[in-house]
């Protein structure tokens, strides 16, 4: 019998069985429980990460609704395959898929095409007509954001769900289902460092448990087994968590202190064990604007440069972009301005509410608006004609309040 992988003969078979994302999770069975009653069952785009189960639910969903399931990757599936694949109850000529007759089929089957936007726009047009007519019940997978990557009738014809990564605490329920199948055990502290390691993907933890347990003896996993799996070493954090934080603190406060090494060697201590590079590059995002703001405002386009680089490209092609930001963040001068001038403005925020706009700076797109008032007195300053004004923008409780200087 062919090899079947660990996280494959663990997948759910029930929407009760499926392990976190409870949001989602919840949305789901409640419209399975509608379907029960109407037959209805909308299309679906899953936007999330790797591992996150988008694959599971839409196996579930045509569990649950028992009806055919036709499953494609996008990579390599072309529509003349789908055509052949997917067979519906009426003889359908339009542009696009050409369903083969099957006067038998009562139920639209459930057709998931996983990595949809690696389609291109002619190849997701050619779905439309039958998600609209309801010809079939179509689910989408993909990593990358809809709104850019998946055609705009196409967005409105479907419903998106937005998946996460999962909490830790949902992986070391699926890791220990993966220790009953395996018929191994090991110690909290193991469970701990798979959950970490595996960055909220449920499929690496389940591969990295499957290979650990082929290493280890008396069927029971210890950390070398799980350090040996992941050809890499805990390096810089230590189970509970609090070295992780400390790690991810020195390398803030090196960059704060204009110490471009030791920024490098914390950043290589978290890449090296295996830490999410966008973490990374979020954490430096802010950095620019918090710590170096407007004394350099070429540091946030860097650092934006390089979260784009991390999501394109990866690990470990992007490590040295990140160096590069960590390099020229140190050496940038600092300022917290923005971050001090920006708090102030959330404490105005909180203390007055919501100021009424001033008139004057109103907009004032009908003629009822300018009636009562809308963009009276307004001052055009930088006009040609205009000199010095004295036009004020804040709210009346706040004329004249200075946030920057």
């Amino acid at each position: 019998m062919p090899f079947v992988p660990l996280a494959e003969k663990l997948r759910p078979v029930k929407i009760d069985d499926f392990v976190g994302q409870k949001e989602i999770s919840r949305v789901v069975k409640s419209l399975l429980t509608q379907s029960k009653e109407s037959d209805f069952f909308p299309s679906l785009i899953f936007w999330g990460p790797p591992g996150s189960g988008k694959t599971t639910l839409a196996r579930i969903i045509a569990l649950e609704l028992e009806r055919k399931f036709y499953e494609f990757s996008a990579v390599n599936t072309s529509t003349k395959e789908v055509e052949k694949a997917v067979p519906h109850k009426e003889a359908l000529q339009t542009k696009g898929f050409d369903f083969i007759n099957d006067h038998e089929e009562k139920k639209s089957p459930v057709v998931f095409i996983d990595e949809i936007h690696r389609f291109n726009k002619a190849q997701q047009d050619s779905l439309l007509p039958h998600v609209e007519r309801g010809n079939i019940v179509f689910i989408g997978a993909t990593t990358e954001n809809p709104s850019f990557e998946v055609i705009g009738p196409l967005m409105s014809r479907c419903r998106v769900l937005i998946l996460g990564r999962h909490e830790d605490e949902d992986l070391k329920t699926i890791i220990g289902r993966g220790l009953k199948m395996l018929e191994v055990s090991s110690s909290e502290d193991v469970l701990d460092f798979i959950s970490f390691s595996s960055n909220g993907d449920a499929r690496i933890a389940l591969n990295v448990l499957e290979i650990a347990s082929h290493l280890a003896t008396d069927h029971k996993i210890v950390m070398k087994n799980i350090e040996d799996a992941l050809q890499r070493q805990n390096l810089s954090f230590d189970l509970k968590g609090e070295e992780f934080y400390n790690t991810i603190s020195a390398l803030h406060k090196s960059l704060r202190g204009s110490d471009p090494d030791s920024a490098l060697y914390w950043l290589g201590r978290m890449l090296e064990a295996g830490q999410d590079p966008l973490y990374i590059a979020r954490r430096l995002v802010r950095f620019a604007s918090e710590d170096v703001g407007l004394e350099d405002p070429q540091a946030l386009i860097l650092s934006m440069s390089a979260f784009n680089a991390c999501q394109v490209i990866g690990m470990p092609e992007c490590e040295l972009a990140l160096a590069q930001t960590v390099v020229y963040l140190a050496k940038a001068p600092k300022s917290n301005l923005l971050y001090v001038s920006y708090g102030k403005v959330k404490d105005d925020v909180k203390k007055f509410g919501n100021l009424p706009v001033p008139l004057e700076i109103r907009n004032a797109p009908t003629k009822f608006m300018k009636g009562i008032g809308y963009g009276k007195g307004y001052k055009y300053e930088h006009s040609i004609e205009a000199k010095e004004t004295d036009q004020e923008y804040m709210p009346k409780k706040l004329a004249g309040k200075k946030y920057l200087y």
